[in-house]
Formats: structure tokens, C-alpha cells, sequence
């Protein structure tokens, strides 16, 4: 199987109360994942946020929402819009973006006037939506504090494309967390970097060979000046979601390090099964488990450190669907 580091404790997520069942909303009640508070918390300790709450609105409570300028909305109550919240929802933000540091995701509530991500309805005069929505105010204020922090709504994550996206990147953010723990040195870096480099394929092959470019030229320079710079672009790189087209690319790649070792056989029935699934017939899970099965059979050290093999636990299923 894969040797790839794993960290030794679940990674942290925040994610916004009302998901987890707490009764926090404005009516009394909540909006309870399953596949939160049921599957993932298995794999990871949820630290659980309700920021109106936390700024001392009661529950129930009169709703706010979102009004005036998308790019910088008013929160204020939907009934006495005296109630204006913004500032003690961005205060809070920017709070908790220094209290939670060790947190590796976010997942908030969607179209929320404090937690949403994005296409938040902003309201103009007479009630009506203005053109271009905008973020909850205190996601806006928390997310600016972190811009390379995986980010999610609970509604997306319903698709499996996004879910497993998300996750990947949640458990990359984790990996990069535990490495500087460690101490960042150049080759710690590099090895780091060489357990990517797949994956990096399989979501973005532009950032692929740019960061290869930017660790080929970082020479004896301080790879602490390097590293913020190298997360950052493969965080951007990871949020682009993985294609039919990029993981065949990728299983045609790792395929070619047993051409050698595997008979003619088992190259026809490997090549077969990238092609069913490129083709939509398949899962990703059915050439990988065949891939890694030869992997055991014949083993290969660079092809084993390799976390597009396994970027996730196997226990998550997140590729069975994708």
C-alpha cells in the first residue's frame, strides 16, 4: 500500500453550528448534515461555530439579511433594520480567525447573511435581490484571514466532485500543517513536493511544472521565503477540481512504471480499464485498485510515496463516485 504520511490526529474543521443539529438558526432550529455530523466526523474533530449566537443575538430571533452594496453589504435585521449587525459579525470573523489556527476547512452554511461563501442575496430598495449577490460577513471577514484555507457550503458537498475536491484539499492543508511543525527545510520541501506531484497533475498540470519551476530554482535560497509562495499556488492548484481527462493522464503516467515488470496481459486489461474510465463507464476506484494492486505485486518506491493513490482514507469511498 501508498507510504504516505498520515497526520497523528484528525484534522480540525470548522464548520458552521446549525450543521452539526445545534437548534442555533433564527427560528429555533437547525440544518443538520448527515453527512456531516454522521460520516465525516468520524474522520475529522469538528469544532462547531454559530457567530450570530456568539454576537448575542437569541435564539429565536428576528432574521437578518444581507442589504446595499454586494461588495459591501449592511447585515441588518429583515423587520427593524435598525438592528445592523455587520461590524460585531466582522469583529467576530476576524476573532476566530486567530483563535482557530489549527484548523484545516471550513464547511458553512449556504446563502446564510453571516456564513455563506457566495451567491448570498443581497437586498435592495422594495425587497428585491440586487444583480450580483454577495458573502456572509462573517465568512468574508474569516476567509480574508486565511485565503488558502479549504473552504466549503454544506449544499455543494452534496456533489461527489466537490466533496472529494474539498477533502483532498483538506487533508493536503493538514499534511503542510504537520511538515511545519517539523521544521521547513529545503528538503523536507522537496520530498514534499515529490509526494505531490501526481496529484498536482491530476488537478492542475499548468501549476504542475510552475511549482516544479519554483523549487528547481530555489537553489541553497531559504525555502521559508519559498514556502508560503509554493502552499499558496498548490492550494490554488488542488481547488481546481480533477477531470476525466487529467486522471487518465495521470493513471497512463503511474501505468508506465510497471510496463517493464507486469505481462502483456495485464498491461491490455490495465489499459482497458483507463479507458472505460475515461469513457464514464467506470469509477476512478476500479483502475486505481487495479494499479495498486500491481503496485503490491511489484514494488516501486517513488510510485508508493505517491498521495494521488491515496489522498483521502480508503474508507471514505470518496472515488467510488467520481
Amino acid at each position: 500500500m501508498p507510504d504516505i504520511t498520515v497526520p497523528q490526529s484528525k484534522p480540525k474543521i470548522a464548520i458552521s453550528a446549525c450543521l452539526m443539529g445545534a437548534e442555533v438558526r433564527y427560528n429555533g432550529g437547525h440544518k443538520e448534515s448527515r453527512l456531516c455530523s454522521r460520516v465525516l466526523s468520524e474522520h475529522f474533530d469538528f469544532v462547531a461555530v454559530c457567530p450570530e449566537v456568539a454576537i448575542g443575538l437569541g435564539t429565536p430571533r428576528e432574521p437578518i439579511r444581507l442589504v446595499g452594496d454586494p461588495q459591501q453589504p449592511q447585515a441588518v435585521g429583515t423587520v427593524d433594520r435598525a438592528l445592523d449587525v455587520t461590524q460585531p459579525l466582522a469583529d467576530y470573523g476576524t476573532r476566530m480567525a486567530a483563535e482557530l489556527g489549527d484548523i484545516c476547512g471550513y464547511i458553512l452554511m449556504q446563502k446564510s447573511p453571516s456564513c455563506g461563501m457566495e451567491r448570498v442575496k443581497v437586498y435592495q430598495d422594495k425587497g428585491r435581490p440586487a444583480e450580483h449577490s454577495g458573502r456572509g460577513i462573517y465568512a468574508q471577514a474569516f476567509c480574508a484571514k486565511h485565503p488558502n484555507l479549504p473552504v466549503e457550503e454544506d449544499g455543494r458537498l452534496n456533489d461527489p466532485v466537490l466533496r472529494e475536491n474539498f477533502l483532498t484539499r483538506v487533508f493536503a492543508y493538514s499534511a503542510w500543517q504537520e511538515l511545519l511543525k517539523q521544521g521547513l527545510t529545503r528538503r523536507g520541501l522537496m520530498e514534499f513536493h515529490s509526494r505531490y506531484k501526481y496529484l498536482l497533475m491530476a488537478h492542475s498540470p499548468v501549476h504542475y511544472k510552475s511549482l516544479g519551476h519554483l523549487l528547481g530554482s530555489m537553489g541553497k535560497g531559504d525555502p521559508a521565503l519559498i514556502g508560503p509562495q509554493y502552499f499558496s499556488e498548490l492550494m490554488s492548484a488542488l481547488k481546481i477540481c480533477a477531470t476525466r481527462g487529467t486522471h487518465t493522464n495521470v493513471l497512463q503516467h503511474l501505468s508506465g512504471y510497471f510496463k517493464q515488470t507486469i505481462s502483456a496481459d495485464d498491461r491490455q486489461e490495465m489499459q482497458q480499464l483507463i479507458g472505460q474510465y475515461r469513457h464514464g463507464i467506470i469509477p476512478l476506484v476500479v483502475p486505481l485498485t487495479l494499479l495498486k494492486h500491481h503496485l503490491r505485486q511489484h514494488p516501486d518506491p517513488y510510485v508508493a510515496q505517491q498521495v494521488y493513490l491515496q489522498p483521502h482514507p480508503e474508507n471514505l469511498s470518496l472515488r467510488n463516485a467520481i
